[in-house]
């Protein structure tokens, strides 16, 4: 997916590629390479692409890979109007300037998973307790282990079809003025 463009143009162009699944951007984060196309003209690796790109008034294109690692890749796309419209000189700023915004972009996407995480290990600590406690409640009920009071519990949740946690927050409320429960984790 194209995150941000200079022009709406642009972007029709890759999502083209996406489309086509061909171009020199899904090149670039396929292979982790620059790909300069310095006439599209004359580029037969991508023939539907780069006549399109033509008809568009693109002569050169030049995509530098952002390798993020993990399962995440993207690349920065830039367009020329005229032919051979990138030097060496650019190509190894636009690559200079791709291996810092890498380097960000690496950071964000850490951040986001390791937030991510975060939430899901809140959750699953939450959930754990509730089941725990409906567990007991259960055991005291039924004057029966833990392990079939929670046999109990998922045979609930089979039946009904209903997630464990909800069951478990079910059982709980029914013995509590307030269902809401505190792990031990919450501050």
């Amino acid at each position: 997916m194209t995150v941000a463009t200079s022009e709406p143009a642009v972007h029709a162009l890759d999502e083209l590629q996406y489309g086509l699944g061909e171009g020199p951007c899904l090149t670039a984060v396929q292979g982790l390479t620059t790909i300069h196309v310095p006439d599209l003209r004359e580029e037969a690796r991508w023939p539907r692409y780069a006549a399109a790109a033509w008809a568009e008034g693109i002569g050169s294109v030049l995509s530098v890979p952002l390798p993020l690692q993990g399962e995440a890749n993207a690349a920065l796309n830039l367009y020329s109007s005229r032919t051979n419209g990138f030097s060496g000189a650019d190509i190894k700023h636009a690559e200079a300037y791709a291996a810092q915004v890498s380097k960000a972009l690496r950071l964000a996407v850490r951040v986001t998973q390791l937030t991510e995480d975060r939430k899901h290990l809140t959750t699953a600590m939450e959930s754990r307790t509730t089941i725990d406690v409906a567990v007991g409640v259960i055991m005291a009920q039924n004057r029966c282990s833990q392990e079939s009071a929670l046999k109990i519990l998922k045979i609930a949740s089979s039946t009904r079809n209903v997630k464990l946690r909800d069951v478990a927050a079910a059982v709980v409320a029914t013995v509590s003025e307030d269902p809401e429960l505190l792990t031990h984790f919450d501050t």
